[in-house]
């Protein structure tokens, strides 16, 4: 499934500039999934309560971001993660009807303050019945940022 990612830059500045003093390699980071009706605005959201359109019901819940790390490698910042998986604490039996995003996001202190980081657009709605739903991480990270001229 190919997959377009998106990132929050109100959220990235106020990192950049520590009004939050939030991490991105924040180990309290979780994960969100939406359908396809939610339409992102990575220029003006910021918090998980911008959200709407999450993916319910079905034994679903958002999911621990596990080993965020960004690193630092010929000119260029990664961030990655490993792969997300919707199974219910390990019970493998969520379902999860037409999702079309994942959203990584900082926990704060709730939905009003935790902020979100990155948008990751499947392009395709997925579902899965009574499973474990995993949204699989390119080799290359969730995204990059090239910084030489």
């Amino acid at each position: 499934m190919a997959i377009l990612a998106g990132l929050y830059g109100i959220s990235l500045r106020k990192m950049m500039i520590d009004t939050l003093g939030e991490s991105i390699e924040a180990a309290d980071m979780y994960a969100e999934l939406t359908t396809d009706t939610h339409t992102p605005d990575y220029t003006l959201d910021d918090f998980h309560a911008d959200l709407d359109n999450l993916i319910t019901g079905g034994n679903y819940s958002s999911e621990t971001i596990v080993t965020p790390l960004v690193t630092n490698a010929a000119g260029t910042l990664t961030f990655d993660h490993v792969d997300t998986l919707y199974d219910n604490g390990g019970a493998d039996d969520v379902t999860v009807t037409n999702a079309m995003a994942q959203f990584g996001i900082t926990t704060v202190s709730g939905t009003a303050t935790d902020q979100l980081i990155y948008g990751l657009d499947f392009l395709t709605a997925a579902s899965s019945t009574a499973s474990t739903f995993t949204v699989q991480i390119h080799t290359s990270g969730v995204f990059t940022i090239d910084y030489t001229p």
